[in-house]
């Protein structure tokens, strides 16, 4: 596109720029040569009958941005990942988690940072470790290491060691919570809590304090968890860069984290946190998992309230947990689910917890995707699909559906994105971001602006077609078998809001974690996590613990 042509379109679409042309700002020329951008071509006589339309649309854009909307203010119109006639799950009673009592202190108390969630309940509730020790040990591992990892970006240190000694009384009282009764953890610093800053991993909001405490903060604390820090987001919840650096993987300090929620899969996995509240648009919960090779679960959209936390797209965003283990994230899951009235995305579906085997399942594989991936990863992935073979399990080949625009599709994220950063992108603030090539969430935000509605709005009806494609898939199966970072899998599933989890099966020849992804049917958690448990009993991977974070 000719600069000339640019810059015109942006005044007409926005009014971004001062135009002494005519008070509209800008003119009949201006419109021709904004059709070019969305592929129409009117005649001048038609230009010249809506011209007047578009001066009282223009009217109508300044108008409202004199309105102030509230962040946390969702569309009016919502989405709903539902097929046509689908049903919620039946509710079924979940067995409680078990928590034993043979559980003991290691020689070398540092081993405990890597400890699972049923390992430190048992600890913490037959009184072998206070929760203010374990609150202790993490505090000083974050000091000691995070100077390398870059993962915690504001420790909240006072409200820890209060937390932690309320947990301490409340058991000696008497009081049991439940599993993560003084367990510590770490929360992506997309997620609001009142007196910190909640940065969004952004210089122009580096001192921003939102009062409020997000609802996953807020259960997690009823839980009776003790929150260590807000973890590193990347910028606008993109990638692994941030306004204060780069997050590092914790087995390679070359490599980035990977995934805005970098600094949530690199804290679990050196063992500063002992599990982490993470968010997924596009990848950002299960790509930091398979980065830092801990296990990460994105839960089917709307399953956990976004209340307190910041928007990319409202149709796309979820939070879930990266974990030690399934089981792990299960734990979690199970506690942060369920319909928050601040939060209408979310609703009453229930989760049950699956107890078949993996060999009783209905499970299929992405074929071609698995066997053109000649990388480590992919070499791994059929060396997984070996051990899946010894537990009796015999995947169908599939594919995802095909026949979509799917170079269209990210238009939805890009218009919402667009829209909640407006007066960053209308401010000029957004220079201020870190990154701003190409690929850049600055760039982004920009030509958000030049996104029609009424393709925005085709590209949702497609989106609802898709939907409905990947219903008929999942009535066949339960447990779908993907590699982590080929194919289509992460795009369209995101756009369906089907859950998936993010499974660590090796390491390539530099040492670094790979891992293969299990995909869901929508509220079905409890199937891919089952899956997820299995493999894990039959493997240890996720046993396995970055080096230079060992002691």
């Amino acid at each position: 596109m000719k600069p000339s042509v640019f810059f015109a379109l942006l005044a007409f679409a926005l009014g971004l720029f001062s135009c002494k042309t005519n008070e509209a700002g800008f003119t009949k020329k201006d419109i021709r040569h904004s059709q070019k951008l969305i592929g129409l071509e009117f005649e001048s006589e038609r230009i010249d009958v809506v011209y007047n339309y578009l001066k009282e649309n223009k009217s109508g854009y300044d108008s409202l941005r004199a309105y102030p909307v509230p962040y946390e203010t969702l569309p009016a119109v919502q989405f709903d990942p539902r097929p046509m006639g689908f049903q919620f799950p039946e509710k079924k009673e979940n067995p409680p988690f078990q928590i034993s009592d043979e559980v003991s202190l290691p020689a070398d108390l540092q081993e405990v940072a890597f400890y699972t969630i049923p390992q430190l309940a048992s600890l913490i509730k037959n009184r072998k470790i206070t929760s203010e020790a374990l609150t202790r040990l993490y505090l000083d591992r974050i000091k000691r290491y995070d100077s390398q990892l870059q993962s915690v970006i504001t420790l909240t240190e006072d409200l820890a060691l209060k937390q932690a000694q309320r947990a301490d009384q409340e058991l000696a009282a008497g009081k049991y919570r439940g599993i993560l009764h003084g367990i510590p953890y770490g929360v992506k610093d997309l997620l609001a809590v009142p007196g910190y800053p909640t940065t969004w991993g952004a210089a122009p909001y580096s001192t921003q304090v939102i009062d409020a405490t997000a609802y996953v903060v807020r259960r997690l604390e009823e839980e009776g968890a003790v929150l260590l820090g807000k973890l590193v987001s990347g910028e606008l919840a993109r990638g692994d860069v941030w306004f204060g650096g780069k997050t590092k993987n914790p087995w390679d300090l070359t490599q980035g984290a990977s995934g805005s929620s970098a600094g949530s899969g690199a804290a679990t996995s050196a063992g500063l946190v002992a599990f982490a509240i993470g968010t997924e648009t596009l990848g950002s919960i299960t790509a930091p998992a398979s980065r830092s090779g801990v296990t990460g679960l994105r839960p089917t959209y709307g399953r956990i309230s976004r209340q307190g936390a910041m928007s990319l797209s409202w149709s796309m965003d979820k939070i879930g947990p990266l974990a030690r283990s399934a089981e792990d994230c299960e734990i979690v899951f199970s506690l942060l689910y369920g319909k928050d009235p601040q939060d209408p995305s979310t609703n009453e579906a229930p989760f049950n917890r699956v107890s078949k085997s993996p060999a009783e399942m209905k499970v299929a594989y992405l074929k071609k995707d698995i066997e053109s991936d000649t990388t480590e990863s992919g070499a791994n992935l059929k060396a997984t699909l070996e051990v899946l073979k010894t537990m009796g399990v015999e995947p169908a080949p599939i594919e995802l559906p095909a026949n979509f625009p799917y170079d269209v599709f990210d238009i939805i994220l890009r218009a919402e994105a667009g829209a909640f950063f407006e007066e960053l992108v209308r401010s000029g603030e957004v220079d201020l971001l870190t990154e701003q090539e190409e690929a850049s969430r600055a760039n982004s935000l920009r030509q958000s602006r030049f996104i029609p509605a009424v393709e925005y709005l085709q590209a949702n009806r497609q989106r609802a077609l898709l939907i409905e494609a990947m219903h008929a898939l999942f009535k066949e199966y339960e447990v779908i078998i993907a590699p982590s970072n080929r194919g289509r899998q992460l795009l369209i599933t995101n756009l369906t809001g089907h859950p998936a989890v993010s499974v660590p099966n090796g390491f390539d020849q530099k040492g670094r974690p790979t891992s293969f992804t299990l995909l869901g049917n929508l509220y079905d958690e409890g199937s891919i996590l089952a899956f997820a448990r299995a493999y894990q009993l039959a493997t240890d991977f996720d046993k396995k613990h970055p080096p230079l974070f060992e002691k």
